[in-house]
């Protein structure tokens, strides 16, 4: 399963980005997915799952700031960010699974990554 991200660009406190996360229809439509974020130093961190009823899960920090949600038309997920602040810089990733079919912040849940996209907010 092939997930490839896109939308990641430096931004001002304040501002929004659209991230995007394209992947294969089979998968698009029967894995949970999710947006996960990762700072050099730190664990991965999942910030908001989705699954394939369409049940999200946001991490508490991102709650009113952030909406994940699922283009079935272009098997495409998409993290919308306002508000965005200085400690929402860092790499995001794009994942799938098929691991558990309820929507998960849990990173064993997930059996494929994407490869990144930088986001980054200075003042």
């Amino acid at each position: 399963v092939q997930l490839t991200e896109s939308g990641g660009d430096s931004v001002q406190v304040g501002g929004s980005l659209r991230l995007a996360c394209r992947t294969s229809e089979y998968a698009y439509r029967r894995y949970s997915m999710a947006w996960f974020r990762q700072v050099p130093g730190k664990e991965r961190e999942g910030v908001a799952g989705v699954d394939s009823e369409g049940n999200i899960k946001y991490i508490e920090s991102v709650k009113g700031r952030f909406t994940i949600s699922r283009d079935n038309a272009k098997n495409t997920l998409s993290l919308q960010m306002t508000s965005l602040k200085i400690e929402d810089t860092a790499m995001y990733y794009c994942a799938a699974g098929n691991q558990v079919p309820i929507a998960t912040l849990i990173e064993v849940d997930f059996n494929y990554w994407g490869q990144g996209t930088q986001v980054t907010v200075s003042s």
